[in-house]
């Protein structure tokens, strides 16, 4: 038995197809299937109903492969263990962010990154925060970035940086006329936010809960430029992330308020498992998005909004 053929197996009972499952691992189908039969013989089991479409696992299949895949990511740990002893940064790294932050974030760490660690392969989806700790737990990322605390009991969060809130108003709304926003303004105002499932909308909602007054949100999207084109319909104002007002066109610019001192802000880290043996890599992603970062978000006093 082989670390090969338990790979070329777990890829057929995941494609249910032979030839799909050749090309996912970059064989020929013969090659493939020889290997496959290979371990059956050498088990004395079948593993597949290959009579079935797609082909499915017999009920002693169903075991191995269990068995299967905790053997092959055993395996991947003894490679981490290596590479985490010699400080080398390679491999493959899976990575998930939140919506709110990949679209700016992405581009301005990734070149660099890239560049300066061209032995690391990327993976990276996008996820939400449930998603991720989801997906950190099974092993199936090996790490995140969201907004924090999560306070998980199972997860290391890394802060990469403080985010501000700014206020987007059009000149149409009561509060164009103010030059910089406090928590109160927002007190009697529809607010739009992004809908159910977003952490950004949690934090807006927990900023607005410490005004004095109470607010209804009425209007949901699923993304920031929709509540930017709300807002210039005169649906009401929204609230952006600082790094989502970097790429507005300059007429909507003049449509930005910044709070007064301290601005309220959130945290944005790199969260992982306690497990993770990939620390080479989590420190040079970290550096590198630290190290773009620093001349991109330059606010001297700020206040962490956590999402309720």
């Amino acid at each position: 038995m082989t670390l090969t053929q338990l790979k070329y197996t777990l890829a057929v009972a995941e494609e249910g197809n032979f030839t799909q499952a050749a090309e996912k691992c970059f064989v020929t189908q013969p090659t493939l299937s020889m290997q496959v039969q290979k371990l059956e013989e050498e088990l004395g089991i079948q593993l597949f109903n290959r009579k079935a479409k797609p082909i499915t696992l017999t009920p002693v299949g169903e075991k191995i492969i269990s068995q299967a895949k905790i053997i092959l990511e055993e395996a991947k740990r003894m490679e981490d263990v290596v590479s985490t002893e010699k400080g080398v940064v390679e491999g493959h790294f899976r990575l998930g962010i939140i919506p709110t932050v990949m679209p700016t974030l992405l581009p301005m760490f990734l070149k660099t990154f890239i560049k300066k660690y061209p032995k690391v392969v990327l993976k990276i989806e996008e996820l939400n925060t449930a998603s991720i700790i989801e997906e950190l737990s099974l092993g199936k990322l090996d790490a995140g970035i969201a907004a924090t605390p999560l306070d998980h009991s199972q997860l290391i969060e890394r802060p990469l940086y403080y985010e501000p809130f700014v206020g987007y108003i059009p000149s149409s709304h009561p509060l164009s006329t103010i030059k910089n926003l406090e928590v109160e303004d927002l007190e009697t105002m529809d607010v739009l936010v992004l809908e159910d499932g977003h952490c950004f909308r949690e934090h807006v909602l927990k900023l607005c809960q410490t005004s004095r007054g109470s607010k209804s949100f009425d209007l949901k999207s699923g993304s920031f430029e929709t509540l930017i084109h709300l807002a210039n319909e005169g649906m009401g104002m929204t609230l952006l992330p600082y790094l989502q007002t970097l790429a507005l066109s300059e007429k909507n610019k003049e449509n930005l308020r910044y709070f007064n001192s301290p601005e309220p802000a959130r945290e944005i880290s790199m969260i992982h498992s306690k497990n993770l043996l990939k620390i080479p890599i989590i420190e040079a992603l970290s550096g590198t998005i630290e190290g773009v970062l620093r001349g991109a978000i330059q606010f001297d006093n700020i206040k962490v909004i956590t999402p309720r």
